[in-house]
């Protein structure tokens, strides 16, 4: 999807209008939060917290690494 987006003032702001079709592939609406992430290529901008991302593929990578005390501690 390419689409160009017009910076508008928003009170003593600046802002844009996101298309229908763009919240629709984020999964977003009115009232959500999105976050928006430096990259070496642009900006990215997502409506998942990254650093919630990043903890919880750590989390993944600590339960399958010690599945054996976890499931023991389970118990």
């Amino acid at each position: 999807m390419n689409a160009s987006l017009k910076i508008t003032k928003i009170g003593n702001s600046a802002g844009v209008v996101l298309p229908k079709e763009l919240l629709a592939k984020l999964r977003a609406g009115v009232g959500d939060t999105l976050y928006v992430t430096e990259t070496p290529d642009g900006i990215r901008i997502t409506a998942s917290d990254p650093s919630f991302e990043a903890k919880m593929a750590l989390a993944e990578q600590i339960m399958r690494e010690d599945r054996d005390i976890l499931r023991v501690l389970a118990k």
